[in-house]
C-alpha cells in the first residue's frame, strides 16, 4: 500500500482580493475588444469547472458574435414591436441593440438530464446558475467586463424559438462580455445577521 500525501490548502489572498472587489459591469457601458477564439475558450473551460452531482452537464451555452447578434436584435426589435406598436421607434431600436452592446453574449441554458437514479432538477439547475457565476469571475479574472442579465425575451415563447432553446430548457441567463468603457460601481450589500443564523 502506497502512502499518499497531499499538499495542504494554502491561503491566496489574491483570489480573497478579487472575491472581495468583484463587481458586474454594465453591459451598456462595454465596447470592443472583446475575448480573442482563445480567450473565449478558456472563459468557457473555466465557466463549465462547477459542481455538479453525477457529471451530468445539464446545461447550455451558445455564443453569440458578430453578425448573430445583428440577427437577434432585429427579432428582438420585430417582436417588441408587434406587442407596442404605439411605442415610439427609438424604444424598439432601443430593443434592437440589446445583443450589440458587448462584443460577446453567452447564452446559458438549463437543459435537465433525465437518469436511472435520478438526481432532481433543483440540484441541476443549481449547477447551471454556477455556470453562469463562473463565467463572470472568469472573464473578469483576464481582465474583460461581464453582466449577468435575463431580460424579457428570457420568457418569451417566441423569442426562445427565434433564439433555438429547446423544448424543456430554460433561459438561466445571458453573460455579456466586452471591455469596460466606465469602471463599476459599488451597491449594498447585506447585512450578514439578516440572512445568516446559525443552528
Amino acid at each position: 500500500m502506497t502512502d499518499k500525501t497531499f499538499p495542504l490548502p494554502t491561503r491566496n489572498d489574491a483570489v480573497l482580493d478579487f472575491l472581495k472587489n468583484r463587481r458586474s459591469n454594465k453591459s451598456k457601458a462595454m465596447s470592443g475588444p472583446g475575448p480573442s477564439d482563445e480567450q473565449l475558450q478558456q472563459i468557457l473551460q473555466l465557466g463549465t469547472r462547477v459542481p455538479d452531482h453525477r457529471k451530468l452537464s445539464p446545461w447550455r451555452i451558445v455564443v453569440f458574435r458578430g453578425e448573430a447578434r445583428e440577427r437577434i436584435g432585429a427579432q428582438l426589435a420585430k417582436t417588441y414591436a408587434s406587442d407596442y406598436p404605439d411605442h415610439p421607434k427609438d424604444r424598439v431600436a432601443f430593443e434592437a441593440a440589446r445583443f450589440l452592446r458587448a462584443p460577446v453574449v453567452l447564452m446559458v441554458l438549463s437543459s435537465p438530464v433525465e437518469c436511472l437514479r435520478g438526481t432532481p432538477v433543483w440540484e441541476q439547475e443549481l449547477s447551471v446558475g454556477a455556470v453562469c457565476m463562473k463565467l463572470l469571475m472568469a472573464a473578469q479574472a483576464i481582465g474583460y467586463g461581464a453582466q449577468w442579465l435575463t431580460e424579457w425575451y428570457a420568457h418569451d415563447d417566441r423569442m426562445r424559438a427565434a433564439l433555438g432553446v429547446n423544448e424543456g430548457e430554460r433561459i438561466a441567463g445571458f453573460i455579456h462580455l466586452g471591455t469596460p468603457t466606465e469602471p463599476s460601481m459599488p451597491r449594498p450589500r447585506p447585512d450578514l445577521s439578516s440572512v445568516v443564523s446559525y443552528a
